[in-house]
């Protein structure tokens, strides 16, 4: 039992250097051949959005829509991955810990 408990507190001292390193790293995420970039932390909260002025058009707002969209999941796929690289390894592959990309 005890042998258990201590596997239990090394996963959650694992997890929790996992989850700190997922809130200090910045992804970026673009489209449009770099004429939209999206930073977004490793725990999914978007830091900025660069917008080259290039694609700014009046009369099409619907593309410049849609190339921030496809930079946010960009972006959001790069911390998918992220994740399972930081989370996998501790977790084992279990799902259901409330974290991204489980």
């Amino acid at each position: 039992m005890q042998q258990m408990m201590k596997q239990a507190q090394k996963m959650q001292q694992q997890i929790a250097a996992a989850q700190a390193e997922l809130a200090e790293a910045e992804l970026t995420g673009t489209a449009g051949g770099g004429l939209v970039t999206v930073t977004i932390s490793g725990v999914g909260e978007v830091k900025s959005i660069k917008i080259d002025p290039k694609v700014v058009d009046p009369d099409d707002v619907e593309t410049l829509e849609d190339l921030v969209l496809a930079a946010v999941h960009n972006a959001n796929e790069a911390v998918r991955k992220l994740t399972e690289e930081k989370m996998g390894p501790v977790t084992g592959g279990i799902g259901g810990l409330g974290l991204p990309g489980f």
